[in-house]
């Protein structure tokens, strides 16, 4: 087990019950999603934690596989699939880069609130490419607290070496958006939602 699993392991019965900030904003980006998938898409999301969007777009979709490398977040995630009565969402535990991932091909994968925790983006970036059918789609939101930002950094490492907080990685837009443009991707739509701190949507084409 990693340490990124461990930590969410351990908090995610408390994650479960937190209430969501900003409900509107989460909404808006359900819309935003939707309008990219198609009914008979097979879906792949990436960190996707007690399976709260999961369970929102399942019904846009033919098939939604949903993975996260927390094996309690999907015990949660399963208790949840189970009392909604959802038959097209399946869920596993794994992630990028260690060849834990479900087979592809997938229409699109979504990723939200996972990049700025990932140790290495490259290599993840290069794993979403490959189990994507030429064309599909890579969707993502992140927070991205590089620049003025960053001046929260030492915050984040005080609890994080308290084990209050995960490994972080303080991105800007214009960084994340050109590492996703390097691993062969088109950014074929993007925007900050919400714009202050950012939380970078980014809708991007394999090539």
């Amino acid at each position: 087990m990693t340490r990124g699993a461990a930590f969410w392991d351990r908090v995610a019965r408390r994650y479960a019950e937190m209430q969501m900030r900003n409900p509107e904003t989460y909404e808006h980006t359900l819309d935003l999603v939707r309008e990219h998938l198609r009914p008979g898409d097979r879906v792949l999301e990436l960190g996707c934690g007690t399976g709260t969007t999961a369970l929102r777009l399942a019904d846009a979709v033919e098939r939604y596989v949903a993975s996260d490398y927390s094996a309690e977040m999907i015990t949660i995630a399963g208790e949840r699939r189970s009392k909604a009565g959802v038959e097209n969402l399946d869920l596993c535990v794994g992630q990028p880069c260690d060849g834990s991932l479900p087979e592809g091909p997938f229409d699109a994968i979504l990723a939200f609130n996972l990049l700025h925790l990932l140790p290495n983006r490259r290599q993840a970036f290069a794993d979403v490419a490959q189990h994507l059918r030429p064309g599909g789609l890579f969707i993502s939101k992140t927070p991205c607290l590089g620049g003025v930002y960053r001046v929260f950094q030492p915050l984040v490492s005080a609890l994080r070496l308290l084990g209050k907080a995960p490994d972080f990685n303080f991105l800007t837009p214009a960084r994340l958006e050109r590492e996703i443009r390097m691993a062969g991707f088109d950014i074929i739509a993007a925007g900050d939602y919400p714009k202050r701190p950012p939380r970078r949507f980014i809708v991007a084409r394999k090539g």
